[in-house]
């Protein structure tokens, strides 16, 4: 049985997060579902939750919309072409860079938690 997460849950997930109120942008996550046919959220209590599968191509769609810069038309042809063409190459690079940009955000996380305790205890030298 998949795991289900709620539409707030999921938009601090992927960091749509309004800077000034740091409240999440759920409107995003429903412009998209209008959108992209391949979000269908189980609506319980008209409250959507998302499955892993549907998480996954959320953050598929927000990684090209957001980071390689493709408009919802050019999204909407990638996620729709059959990618048994020679061309599969493409998509996968695209996938690929996906998980690089995901790698490098944890990485960053990482080192800032490292540099954190390394500096937890030293004294002010001022």
């Amino acid at each position: 049985m998949s795991k289900f997460i709620n539409i707030s849950d999921l938009s601090r997930e992927l960091d749509l997060i309004n800077p000034i109120t740091k409240k999440p942008l759920n409107h995003v996550l429903r412009y998209w579902e209008k959108e992209f046919k391949e979000i269908k959220p189980k609506k319980i209590n008209n409250r959507r939750y998302y499955s892993s599968e549907q998480v996954r191509i959320i953050k598929k769609i927000k990684f090209l919309l957001k980071n390689k810069g493709m408009t919802i038309i050019g999204v909407k042809k990638l996620i729709n072409s059959n990618i048994k063409k020679l061309d599969d190459h493409k998509l996968n690079s695209l996938e690929a860079n996906l998980y690089k940009n995901k790698f490098a955000q944890k990485q960053k996380y990482i080192l800032e938690k490292i540099n954190k305790i390394k500096n937890y205890g030293k004294k002010n030298s001022s």
